[in-house]
């Protein structure tokens, strides 16, 4: 099988159109102008020796390895740094030059530790290897003198020798092995963007530091793992490779958290996984990671994971291991007797976010086929199910209209609701280098999110408005627009209906929609309202990111469709560098929206009711479907707790936590008789559940994922699955225990049926993700290679459709009572409900849920930093500690929701979205005091969780 080799050219691809032609060592090679000589030479197959250069940052010059010879120039250039030229001439092995070579080798070795046969980057080693590619044979200066490499000189203290870091969880830095060749500096600076590492000292006394001469842990580093990648030597290594050793083969994968969708190498020993790589040519990610995707996959082989099946008659009963073939029994004789007793629409399911495409697929023609009805529903219900309806509505499709690379020609950025330094990471990346290279960003954000200030970058307008206001004031930048006359009126003309617009533009040219009553209303200062409008419209090509912010309101729906006017008011639609970008939560919940997951939509967002749809697939699963829509997930409770669903299968979501309301919810699956879990842990979802299906992880499974640029990727088992079945398998068996004849041999299949069935993935076929990479749907006979760019001669639904955006406020109101604005999201460190991460070491980071509170409403009630407080809204009430930070405005406080011993989402109310159910998280009128203790709500809680989570164990035999 082997390790999946990728080339390293040195230095980055030059993107100029124009061709130069030169000779290296005899040969002809052409490549684009400002090419270095060295990535010149590796194209044509020649690699130059090198240390301080890698292709991922640009070039450095400093190690003095890759210099060469060039016809008609004096002296011996480094290749990295020198840019190719018509006719040049080049000569890389001559005897000057591999006298040099040698010669600064012998000098890195003469101040480096000689234990080559332990070091963890044995056979691993670009110094180890680059010694040998230049013939090093011996070394003639010993380590008598200064040196880095011993602790004591002579018997005395050496004071350049510095003691292994080992205070990051996931890596080491061993100052004894640092060649000071700078990658990591430029990989934190260049890839990542943190600015975390710098060189300090001069010459010999230079080293590489972390913050102001800080450990890793109490630097600014965000353990991206750039750093790791980039160092040639053990100097920053992986603590897995420590333990376990060098990997000998590796599988391209898809990362399981955000929707950003990187690709991985996952390198193994055996069965045992070493680490993961990002993959160069991820086209989501482009070779970089994040903390949650690099490092935090120990989840998979936790204690806490449960690998069988089990079930119980009553969830105060403890849980009682079972066969498979016994769980699967049960739960469809369960769902049978109560379709009989009840009724037909008496059941439903959730489909996961985190599960593939194909196992997504399979949930809802379950729920279709075998329940007969279309009591199916998804987590984007709670998160960017108003994407689906404004963007619809608007565009005529579902999705964001981008690819990712669409950044890199950004000239306005505009992120709403949306902390993509938090959420989506190595995208934010990506923006952050585009921002460092000129670019303009406007934030609307009621928090100073890391991204408006941070290292060498500054929001033009951070525009803090108040929660629940973001259809005024995007409202407020289109009265600006539309007023001043800086819309594209040739551009509506073309792909708008400019009747619809002028409709439109006279809404939002309403005095009440003008940024002087928008602002007083909002808290935004007008001028930076107008401000900001004029620089988007102006600015040359604007794209709009938004992320739950915008979605989680009660006019959720209307935010989306207002960012859509603003778009195709300013003609930012329908090619590079512009759009409309929903940032999504997480790995698959684009796909899981796409395989039809919600109860009025077939996949490929056709609705029920439509006749010559439904007879696709009525034809290939020979049963009549429902043409009504379904329940969708408030509904289902709403149901169960009015008597009239009883039963639920659960696939990879934990409802309990993560949906708003908690008690409300608690009541619904307690009045269930039949709540089924397939899930990796004993969520807190499980506390009501009678069976408990065990899940596989992202490593155990074949499939696809579909990220938020509508990329769909691969995803390869690298390891069996530890539970004894892909979840796939779970499904197909439990239909296969409803009597239906479904016999899909490995996923493929079943993205074959997916493709049969719905228009955008009809070319899309394993053999063809393994040829192309991946592809972005719609991907058909119409666009076999994909579409990164949406809308580009025309909207899906023909026009562009303007419609009006009337501000209503939320019926969640600020009071005496409740005199505060609660609003929550995500840290970098963990990710959804915390079921993953909190089972790694992602918690030294963030070990507990805190409430954000600005200084000014901290003093009014007596309340320093970490203190415990109260947190109380007309929902229920709960503790946490206390975060004091100007990074909200007074008036507003955050909190996360990964801890569920927090469970903020009891303090949440069941206000939601207009047009599709989505909750109001961002919005809930709080109060805040000194704490004692637990809330009495937490402490029965932890009570009936702790007694829910028993496990019988079998007595021996006798």
């Amino acid at each position: 099988m082997g390790l999946v080799q990728e080339i390293d050219y040195g230095t980055p691809a030059s993107t100029s159109e124009k061709q130069v032609t030169l000779t290296v060592d005899g040969f002809t090679v052409t490549v684009p102008e400002g090419t270095s000589i060295m990535r010149a030479s590796m194209e044509a197959g020649i690699a130059i020796p090198k240390l301080c250069a890698t292709d991922m940052v640009d070039a450095f010059g400093s190690c003095r390895l890759c210099l060469v010879e060039i016809d008609g120039r004096n002296g011996t250039p480094s290749s990295c740094t020198t840019p190719v030229a018509p006719g040049m001439v080049v000569h890389t092995q001559t005897g000057r030059l591999k006298d040099i070579r040698r010669g600064v080798m012998e000098l890195y070795i003469s101040d480096h530790p000689l234990d080559c046969l332990t070091c963890a980057a044995n056979g691993d080693c670009e110094l180890q290897t680059q010694a040998g590619v230049v013939g090093l044979r011996d070394v003639r200066y010993g380590y008598e003198g200064d040196n880095h490499v011993f602790k004591k000189n002579d018997g005395a203290e050496n004071f350049k020798w510095m003691a292994k870091d080992e205070s990051n969880p996931y890596f080491t830095y061993d100052p004894s092995k640092c060649i000071v060749c700078s990658r990591c500096v430029r990989a934190c600076e260049e890839v990542q963007g943190t600015f975390a590492l710098t060189i300090e000292g001069r010459g010999f006394e230079s080293r590489v530091s972390p913050g102001m001469h800080q450990l890793f842990i109490d630097s600014e580093c965000v353990s991206c793992g750039a750093c790791v990648q980039a160092c040639p030597t053990a100097t920053l290594s992986e603590k897995s490779v420590i333990k376990i050793g060098q990997p000998e083969h590796s599988v391209v994968t898809t990362c399981a958290y955000c929707g950003v969708g990187c690709s991985f190498k996952a390198e193994m020993r055996g069965d045992e996984l070493v680490r993961m790589v990002p993959y160069k040519d991820g086209k989501a990610n482009r070779g970089h990671s994040c903390v949650k995707g690099r490092f935090a996959y120990g989840y998979s082989t936790h204690k806490e994971r449960i690998l069988n099946p089990m079930i119980r008659e009553k969830v105060t009963d403890p849980w009682r291991e079972v066969s498979w073939e016994e769980a699967l029994t049960h739960t469809a004789n369960e769902f049978r007797r109560i379709q009989y007793q009840y009724g037909r629409t008496s059941i439903g399911g959730i489909t996961s976010s985190r599960c593939t495409n194909e196992e997504t697929y399979l949930v809802q023609k379950l729920i279709r086929q075998g329940f007969r009805n279309n009591n199916v529903d998804t987590c984007a219900r709670v998160c960017h199910s108003p994407t689906g309806y404004g963007l619809g509505q608007t565009f005529g499709t579902s999705a964001g209209t981008q690819d990712f690379d669409s950044i890199e020609q950004t000239d306005v950025v505009m992120i709403i609701g949306a902390n993509p330094t938090d959420a989506h990471p190595v995208f934010a990346s990506r923006m952050k280098k585009r921002l460092r290279k000129g670019a303009k960003l406007i934030v609307l954000d009621p928090r100073r999110t890391d991204i408006v200030r941070s290292a060498h970058i500054e929001a033009q307008h951070h525009l803090p408005l108040k929660p629940g206001t973001n259809v005024a004031v995007v409202t407020a930048l289109a009265h600006v627009i539309v007023t001043e006359g800086l819309f594209d009126e040739a551009f509506i003309r073309e792909r708008c209906d400019w009747d619809e617009f002028q409709d439109w533009a006279s809404f939002v040219a309403l005095p009440e929609n003008s940024p002087e009553v928008v602002g007083q209303l909002a808290n935004v200062d007008p001028e930076e309202i107008r401000s900001a409008a004029r620089l988007f419209a102006a600015g040359g090509n604007g794209a709009i990111y938004y992320g739950l912010g915008v979605t989680e309101h009660s006019q959720g729906s209307t935010t989306v469709i207002a960012i859509a006017n603003l778009a195709m008011a300013t003609g930012n639609i329908g090619r590079p560098g512009v759009g409309v970008n929903p940032l999504r939560g997480q790995n698959n919940v684009q796909g899981s929206c796409d395989m039809g997951s919600f109860p009025h939509e077939l996949p490929g967002y056709r609705h029920v009711s439509g006749d010559a749809v439904r007879d696709i697939y009525e034809t290939l699963w020979g049963v009549k479907l429902d043409d009504e829509p379904g329940l969708r997930i408030p509904n289902m409770l709403d149901a169960a707790v009015d008597g009239s669903f009883k039963g639920l299968y659960v696939q990879g979501e934990d409802i309990l936590q993560s949906d708003p309301d908690t008690k409300h919810v608690a009541a619904g699956l307690a009045a269930m008789e039949c709540v089924v879990v397939h899930d990796l842990f004993l969520n807190e979802t499980a506390n009501y559940a009678h069976v408990f299906l065990p899940g596989s992880t992202f490593l155990e499974k074949d499939g696809t994922f579909t990220n938020a640029e509508r990329r769909i990727n691969r995803v390869r088992k690298v390891m069996a699955p530890k539970n004894g079945l892909a979840d796939w398998e779970v499904t197909q068996k439990l239909a296969q225990a409803m009597g239906l004849a479904w016999n899909h041999q490995h996923p493929s299949e079943i993205m074959d049926e997916i493709a049969k069935t719905t228009p955008s993935f009809a070319k899309v076929s394993y053999d063809y993700l393994e040829k192309m990479g991946s592809v972005q749907w719609p991907c058909n006979e119409q666009a076999p290679e994909g579409t990164p760019i949406m809308h580009i001669s025309g909207f899906v639904r023909g026009k562009g459709k303007f419609i009006r955006t009337e501000y209503v406020a939320t019926d969640e109101r600020t009071g005496p009572r409740f005199p505060l604005l609660l609003t929550t999201g995500r840290i970098l460190s963990q990710y959804n409900v915390g079921a993953q991460t909190r089972r790694t070491d992602n918690v030294m980071w963030h070990s507990e849920d805190r409430l954000e509170i600005h200084p000014h409403d901290a003093e009014n009630r007596g309340l320093r930093d970490g203190d415990w407080v109260r947190l109380t809204s007309r929902s229920g009430e709960t503790t946490l500690r206390a975060l004091i930070t100007d990074k909200v405005s007074p008036g507003v406080v955050y909190t996360t929701f990964h801890h569920p011993d927090t469970q903020a989402n009891v303090i949440t109310t069941d206000f939601s979205d207009w047009a599709t159910n989505c909750p109001e998280y961002k919005v809930t009128a709080v109060q805040v005091g000194a704490s004692n203790g637990p809330s009495e709500w937490q402490r029965d809680y932890d009570e009936q969780a702790r007694n829910s989570r028993r496990i019988a164990t079998l007595e021996a035999a006798e």
